[in-house]
């Protein structure tokens, strides 16, 4: 190449970098100034710098909902975790040689990743952060679904993206530090199959866009190359261990960041105590206020009860969360777009068809796994893409319409559990109106006749088995939601969108039953919690209450208390941090049926101290598979003065040398 060549290769890539910077810039700045007006949190510099690093390249999929999966992060570690700020992402870290090339992300739904990444491709931007990288492709999984029929060569598919890059005249990339982001692999539509897959490792070549990928990630492409890849839990197994070289997590707020959040949200200082104080009674609120969506949602329904109902009952449970804060969204729309009062009825007949349309967008899309839709998913659930666009823009904070710079019509719910909320609406008014019961895969002639509160105490029944055979606990939520609109009380707030008489309080008394029973049954930890968490949504707590009047009075034993009972102690204990940082058995029950009983709680303590249970092999295979638990938070075992043959030895060896093993004492 000679030196006039040089010359103009040089001034094109400077004005490459300096138009995709200037495209980047304006695209992310909109982004952030739409979260700033919308109210969201203000806080993003403050939550999104740091990661939480995961040891390895191993990414732990949890067969739990991620709600679950919020309540044991939240917990306070044992010890410090490792962090990485997001600009030292691929640099190289203590001990190891060599950068870091390829970064998964996960996190929930709604707890910051697509704010992440987008945040650090703008600070690149404006020449804040990064400055070592010459060029950033931020790419989405939702953009490239639509290509899933189209090929393209690595560099075609940059050009098609941006096209700063075909203009400059880029066709290598070799010669530049590059990053690519990939964010939301959990939306992926594109058959990514690491094990059988054409090898490519011409830039040139024109290959599907799977495959393009494929040979990204696994550095047959481009080796020289960044990628960061971001994704919910449940799809992080999609990217092979030995693809990924540092797993990090984004874990949303902090308590003391939900304190900031609502101070800054609410000027009256009373208010604001009244709001905190109560998030914090209730042990399903304070959860879900981890992620930041959620903490603008409860923002809003407390902003409007406060000022409409001075004084009056602040919403308690989930449910009651997300009834009204579809009904300040519905006054919105009367208001803003109706020309209406805010006196006037909040449903009208176009604003009731709107929502049916949603919510059964809501459940058909809940049972493929799909948190986002396209045109093609609308159509399959009778919704035009003009309909949807009239939805998104009157439901703006319920349903929104995304078209970015390169992509098609992309349409989703603000948030997983929105959507989750809706479907149970729209599976509590179809029986309510039609009698139909949308969780049976087909009416039979004898459930069709069914009436009254038999058909009332099927629907339930069959509610709470579609739940508990998840394998995953997608409907764990789901369930949650639909028990709780079932009450008379919730059914008020909602007047004017049903039009029929809810579930009897019979029905309900006896769904309650039913779910003590179940909790009789040999149900996983996951599942017994879920179940907890819904008697909260009936308002039932007799069975808290009954075992913590046990604890007060000492009268707690193994022998004495059913197994609904130990599963409302296992259930007390996971959501107490007090009791987690030291689990001492003998408190409860010092014996072997009690620690199998209470085995989720050790997996959940840092320190646990068993000594003097008489605990047998049964016990130490038990423990042996909480230390090879990826899961497990223990750090300390106390298992002194208890009988240990060389069975017991081999057991606890196995668990021991497990590369999960987090333990630092054992006696």
């Amino acid at each position: 190449m000679n030196q006039e060549e040089l010359a103009d290769r040089l001034q094109n890539t400077a004005v490459c970098h300096r138009n995709l910077k200037s495209t980047l810039k304006k695209k992310f700045q909109c982004v952030f100034e739409g979260i700033a007006k919308a109210g969201n949190p203000t806080l993003l510099n403050q939550i999104y710098t740091e990661l939480y690093i995961t040891e390895g390249g191993t990414a732990e999929v949890n067969e739990e909902h991620e709600v679950r999966q919020i309540e044991t992060a939240s917990r306070k570690p044992a010890r410090p975790e490792t962090t990485i700020r997001q600009e030292d992402l691929f640099k190289a870290s203590p001990g190891r040689d060599e950068p870091i090339r390829t970064v998964l992300t996960k996190g929930v739904a709604g707890i910051g990743k697509t704010v992440l990444t987008q945040k650090y491709t703008l600070d690149w931007a404006e020449y804040k952060a990064n400055q070592d990288i010459q060029l950033i492709f931020p790419f989405t999984f939702r953009e490239l679904n639509v290509l899933k029929e189209e090929k393209f060569s690595l560099v075609g598919l940059v050009h098609h993206f941006f096209t700063e890059t075909k203009e400059a005249g880029i066709c290598s990339f070799e010669d530049f530090q590059v990053v690519f982001i990939f964010d939301g692999l959990d939306e992926c539509r594109l058959p990514l199959d690491f094990h059988k897959t054409t090898i490519i490792t011409d830039p040139r070549k024109s290959t599907s866009v799977d495959v393009l990928l494929i040979n990204l990630i696994r550095g047959k492409l481009l080796p020289s190359a960044h990628f960061w890849i971001t994704t919910r839990p449940a799809a992080a197994n999609q990217i092979p261990p030995d693809c990924v070289a540092m797993v990090a997590e984004v874990r949303g707020f902090t308590d003391p960041q939900k304190e900031e959040y609502f101070r800054k949200r609410f000027r009256n200082k009373k208010q604001t105590s009244r709001i905190i104080s109560h998030i914090k009674t209730s042990r399903s609120l304070h959860i879900m206020c981890h992620i930041p969506v959620f903490c603008w949602i409860t923002a809003t329904v407390l902003e409007d009860v406060l000022e409409t109902r001075e004084g009056g009952q602040l919403p308690k449970t989930l449910t009651e969360m997300y009834i009204h804060f579809l009904v300040v969204q519905a006054k919105v729309k009367k208001v803003k777009y109706d020309g209406g009062a805010e006196t006037d009825p909040h449903w009208s007949p176009e604003s009731r068809k709107m929502m049916e349309s949603l919510g059964k967008l809501a459940f058909d899309q809940l049972q493929k796994g799909n948190l986002i839709f396209y045109e093609s998913d609308l159509t399959e659930c009778g919704i035009d893409s003009r309909a949807a666009s009239v939805y998104s823009g009157v439901f703006t904070q319920i349903f929104k319409e995304e078209r970015g710079l390169y992509q098609d019509m992309v349409f989703c719910f603000i948030h997983l559990s929105v959507q989750e909320f809706l479907a149970a609406l729209h599976v509590h008014l179809t029986f309510i109106n039609c009698g139909l019961n949308l969780l049976e895969e087909q009416q039979t002639s004898s459930r069709k006749s069914e009436t009254g509160k038999s058909a009332e105490k099927h629907f339930h029944q069959s509610a709470m088995y579609k739940a508990l055979q998840s394998p995953n606990g997608h409907l764990d939520l789901f369930l949650r939601f639909l028990l709780g609109l079932s009450l008379q009380t919730n059914h008020n707030l909602l007047r004017g969108l049903l039009t029929q008489t809810g579930i009897s309080s019979q029905t309900n008394q006896e769904t309650v039953r039913y779910i003590k029973e179940k909790l009789d049954e040999n149900l996983s930890a996951e599942k017994s919690i879920n179940l907890f968490h819904c008697l909260n949504e009936l308002n039932d707590r007799s069975l808290v209450e009954e075992i913590q009047q046990s604890m007060r009075s000492g009268r707690l034993s193994y022998d004495t208390i059913s197994p609904a009972q130990w599963s409302a102690l296992v259930f007390i204990l996971l959501s107490s941090e007090k009791d987690l940082d030291v689990f001492d058995l003998k408190k409860y029950s010092a014996s072997e049926e009690g620690l199998l009983g209470l085995l989720p709680v050790v997996n959940a303590s840092n320190k646990a101290l068993l000594s003097l249970c008489n605990l047998s092999e049964t016990s130490y295979e038990a423990l042996s598979s909480v230390l090879n638990c990826q899961s497990s938070s223990l750090r300390e075992l106390d298992l002194s003065n208890n009988t240990l043959r060389d069975s017991a030895v081999k057991l606890l060896s196995a668990g021991l040398r497990s590369p999960h093993c987090k333990l630092n004492m054992l006696r």
